[in-house]
C-alpha cells in the first residue's frame, strides 16, 4: 500500500456517547484521584448493597465473642518515658546514681510511683485520673523491636513492615477487612492528620488488599477534600448517574482498570458522606464545656484535643477504626557519664 493511499483512509467516526466516555472517563479519573487515594469504597457501588450481595465493608460477625466494637487509636510519634509513666522500676529506684553496666550513671524516674485498683498496678503520680481505671486496662508488656531508627519504626507500628517496598496493609485496613463498618453512610477507617513523613500514606494504606479498605484522609481541622457539594443535591446526583453510566460500561471492557469499583463505589459513598460529615466533623457543635475539657483552644496547641473530639464524634456514628496523630511527642532522658 503506497503512502497516498495509507494516509487517504477514511478517519472513523465516534458517536456523542463514545466522545462522552472517552473524555468523562479521562477527567474522571483526574477528578477522582484524591477518592482513590483515600479509598472510601462501600457496598456494590449502587449505595444500597442487597441482603444477597453485601458489600465488602458490610459489618462482619467476629471469630470470637467480643464486647470491643470500635478502636480510637492514638498515634503519638515519639513518648514519654516509660520509667515515668507506667513501667516501674525498683531496682533502678534503689540505684540510681551509681555506676551502671555500660559505663554511665544510672537515672531513676523522679516521680513517685504508687499501686493502683485490684491489680496493684504501679503507676506514676503524672496520671492521678488514669490510675483510677487501671482494672479496665490491657498492659502489653512484650513488645520489642528490631528496628531503632524513627522513620522505619513508624512505618512498622502501622503496617508490621520496616519498609516501604515490603508494604503491607495498616492496622486499620486489616481491621475493617475483618470487621466492616457500622455505618453505611461514613467511611470504616479515618486518620486525622497523618504523620506526612516517614512512610506517608503507607501507614494508613491497604497495601495488596482491595483499594476500599484504605483509610480516610482527614485534618485536624476537620477538612475533607473533595467532599462539598458544587452544585444543588439533585443537580448533582443527576451528574454522579452519568459519570456513573460512563464508569460501568468501562467496566465491562477487557482493558478497565482493577480499581474501577473501588472507584464506582467512591463516588457512592462520597456524594452520601456530603451530608453527614461536615456537621459531624463541626466539633463547634460541642458544648463549651465540653470543649474546655478537652483542651480545645485555637492554632497548632489544640491540635491534639481538636482529633480527640472529633475521634469520639466518629466513634459514635459508627465509623470502625479512627487514628488520630500528634508528630514530635517526645522526651529525652539525659545521664551523666561517669
Amino acid at each position: 500500500m503506497d503512502s497516498e493511499s495509507r494516509f487517504s483512509r477514511p478517519i472513523p467516526r465516534l458517536s456523542r456517547r463514545e466522545v462522552l466516555q472517552q473524555a468523562g472517563t479521562g477527567f474522571g479519573y483526574l477528578a477522582l484521584s484524591g477518592l482513590l487515594g483515600q479509598n472510601v469504597a462501600r457496598g456494590t457501588g449502587q449505595g444500597k448493597p442487597g441482603p444477597d450481595q453485601p458489600g465488602p465493608l458490610a459489618p462482619k460477625a467476629p471469630h470470637f465473642p467480643t464486647k470491643a466494637k470500635r478502636i480510637i487509636f492514638l498515634f503519638m510519634q515519639g513518648a514519654m518515658s516509660q520509667m515515668d509513666t507506667w513501667e516501674y522500676k525498683p531496682t533502678l529506684q534503689q540505684n540510681d546514681g551509681k555506676v551502671g553496666p555500660g559505663g554511665g550513671s544510672l537515672v531513676s524516674s523522679k516521680f513517685k510511683f504508687a499501686q493502683h485498683g485490684e491489680t496493684g498496678t504501679w503507676v506514676s503520680e503524672l496520671y492521678p485520673n488514669l490510675s483510677k481505671h487501671v482494672d479496665r486496662f490491657c498492659f502489653l508488656r512484650g513488645l520489642h523491636t528490631d528496628t531503632p531508627a524513627h522513620p522505619e519504626a513508624v512505618i512498622q507500628i502501622h503496617t508490621g513492615a520496616t519498609l516501604v517496598q515490603l508494604s503491607r496493609p495498616s492496622i486499620g485496613s486489616w481491621l475493617l477487612y475483618g470487621l466492616g463498618t457500622e455505618n453505611q453512610n461514613l467511611p470504616g477507617y479515618v486518620t486525622i492528620n497523618p504523620p506526612p513523613n516517614f512512610g506517608g500514606a503507607v501507614n494508613f494504606g491497604c497495601a495488596f488488599l482491595p483499594a476500599h479498605y484504605q483509610g480516610t484522609r482527614v485534618n485536624d481541622q476537620g477538612y475533607l477534600p473533595n467532599l462539598k457539594a458544587q452544585a444543588s443535591n439533585r443537580l448533582q446526583r443527576r451528574q454522579l448517574d452519568l459519570v456513573q453510566e460512563m464508569n460501568k460500561d468501562l467496566s465491562t471492557s477487557s482493558s478497565a482498570p482493577t480499581e474501577l469499583d473501588g472507584v464506582i463505589s467512591s463516588y457512592e459513598l462520597a456524594f452520601r458522606m456530603q451530608g453527614e460529615v461536615p456537621d459531624l466533623l463541626d466539633i463547634s457543635r460541642e458544648p463549651k464545656r465540653i470543649l474546655e475539657e478537652y483542651g480545645v483552644t485555637d492554632g497548632p496547641t489544640g491540635s491534639f484535643a481538636r482529633q480527640c473530639v472529633m475521634a469520639r464524634r466518629l466513634s459514635e456514628a459508627g465509623v470502625r477504626f479512627v487514628e488520630i496523630c500528634h508528630p514530635g511527642w517526645d522526651s529525652i532522658t539525659t545521664c551523666t557519664r561517669g
